[in-house]
């Protein structure tokens, strides 16, 4: 992705994190960068755009993307050992825990799940055994 996609992009999701309607869109990139559309805008005008958006509000998540994993909860590795069992009971990869903690929590690995987190994977993973007559641990 160019620098110049980067920037539209964070743009378009600064406006659907405030709840911009299109009008008010519209009206904001006319008045700090005198455009009517954000593709017109030049790197100047990006940046102006920016400072608004977050001046009215925006809060970037740069956490997730510069890959910051958040410290263990106590008591993660024993969590982790028992999903780690249920998987290779039921022969599945890892891919399929990151799955469920996507489906269940929105968070894509389950290196990043807290303590309450990890049980409700355990317990998915309990209720697949279960539904596929497979031995319970």
């Amino acid at each position: 992705m160019t620098a110049r996609n980067a920037a539209l992009a964070k743009i378009h999701i600064a406006k659907n994190q405030l709840g911009m309607d299109d009008s008010s869109y519209r009206s904001m990139l006319q008045r700090v960068a005198q455009v009517d559309s954000a593709s017109k805008l030049d790197r100047a005008g990006q940046d102006k755009v920016l400072a608004e958006l977050q001046r009215l509000g925006f809060a970037p998540r740069t956490a997730a993307r510069k890959g910051k994993r958040p410290n263990p909860p106590a008591g993660r590795d024993a969590l982790i050992s028992k999903i780690e069992a249920q998987l290779a009971e039921a022969g599945r990869p890892w891919a399929y825990a990151h799955g469920i903690a996507m489906r269940m929590y929105q968070v894509e690995k389950c290196d990043w799940l807290d303590t309450r987190q990890l049980q409700g994977v355990i317990a998915a993973l309990y209720r697949d055994a279960v539904k596929h007559e497979r031995k319970v641990r």
